[in-house]
């Protein structure tokens, strides 16, 4: 008898539900905190105690388009990381973990993220 081949899965045809999204984007958030906030936030803090004509080119930098936008990424990045992380601590203690509460608790967690980070952008800019 012959082994059946693998089955070829077309990640791109995969629909995850809310609930994997949000897990996807919680481990990516969490990554780019740690790959780029981390260093940035290390790099801006050196400058800003260096002189003070290296806190001015740290905040001509942020005032910048191009550097709010970095920050309004960042600020995504650490609210949406914060919401899910919540969200992750209530499904290990067994709150919500059935079908229906999970879907509504994944799709809070992308609106009350999205939300924060309006206000917040809103203040920035």
């Amino acid at each position: 008898m012959t082994k059946p081949r693998p089955v070829y899965l077309n990640l791109v045809q995969i629909r995850l539900p809310i609930p994997g999204i949000v897990s996807i984007l919680h481990r990516l958030s969490g990554a780019a905190l740690f790959l780029v906030g981390i260093p940035l936030s290390l790099y801006a803090l050196q400058g800003s105690l260096l002189s003070a004509a290296s806190y001015d080119k740290l905040a001509a930098a942020l005032t910048h388009p191009l550097g709010k936008l970095v920050l309004i990424g960042l600020i995504w990045a650490y609210l949406h990381h914060l919401c899910a992380g919540i969200r992750f601590l209530l499904l290990d203690l067994h709150q919500g973990i059935e079908l229906k509460p999970a879907r509504q608790s994944s799709v809070i967690v992308i609106v009350a993220s999205l939300a924060l980070t309006l206000i917040v952008g809103a203040r920035l800019w």
